[in-house]
């Protein structure tokens, strides 16, 4: 059995936090993990931004019911689960994934959960996987510890571990930095070709 693991922001949303800190002005909250690899850091770094600017999950649920799928992202997605199964995972919350995965139809999303005050200030978060370096890697490895052969795509640092952990891998729409540094990992910028390399690693 095959799955194809989906990194979602970048590859077929917009990535959240960008589109957040357009709406609100909050330009510190520009940097994503293209740009700082370890989590942790990254997201103490934006929960310590948005207290700062009394920001909480409501408004930040507001600008999520805006935000479209990428032009394609649905048709791709729609005509990969109709040759193999696909899991999305995802570094996002439950919070913030709801309403995009309805724009999506309904896929299948592994992700994290936000630890919300009754002030609605987000407070922390949970990992799914509490003790993982790597939760994407750590799903890919327990998806084939049962049978199941995996193949992924993703465009930022939380994503190599799963890209280089599975059969077949592949980096979408990344920065150059990334692919320069990973130059053995092929590299697509358009769904039609995100898909054809797809469909040549389910028929090897």
């Amino acid at each position: 059995m095959n799955a194809v693991c989906l990194d979602l922001e970048g590859v077929l949303v917009p990535e959240i936090w960008l589109a957040f800190a357009d709406a609100s002005g909050i330009d510190e909250l520009h940097v994503t993990t293209r740009d700082e690899p370890n989590y942790d850091k990254l997201m103490s770094f934006r929960l310590g931004v948005l207290r700062q600017h009394g920001a909480g999950i409501k408004q930040i649920q507001e600008v999520i019911e805006a935000i479209d799928p990428m032009e394609g992202a649905r048709e791709f997605l729609d005509e990969l689960r109709s040759i193999t199964q696909v899991i999305i995972l995802s570094d996002t919350f439950e919070q913030f994934a709801e309403p995009l995965m309805r724009k999506l139809g309904w896929p299948t999303i592994f992700c994290n959960s936000l630890v919300v005050g009754d002030d609605g200030m987000i407070d922390g978060y949970q990992m799914r996987i509490e003790e993982a370096d790597n939760t994407k890697l750590a799903t890919v490895r327990a998806l084939q510890s049962v049978g199941v052969q995996t193949l992924a795509a993703g465009d930022s640092y939380n994503d190599l571990g799963m890209i280089r952990g599975s059969k077949a891998g592949f980096l979408f729409r990344s920065t150059e930095k990334i692919k320069a540094d990973n130059p053995d990992i092929p590299a697509y910028e358009t769904y039609d070709e995100l898909l054809a390399a797809f469909k040549a690693a389910l028929e090897e």
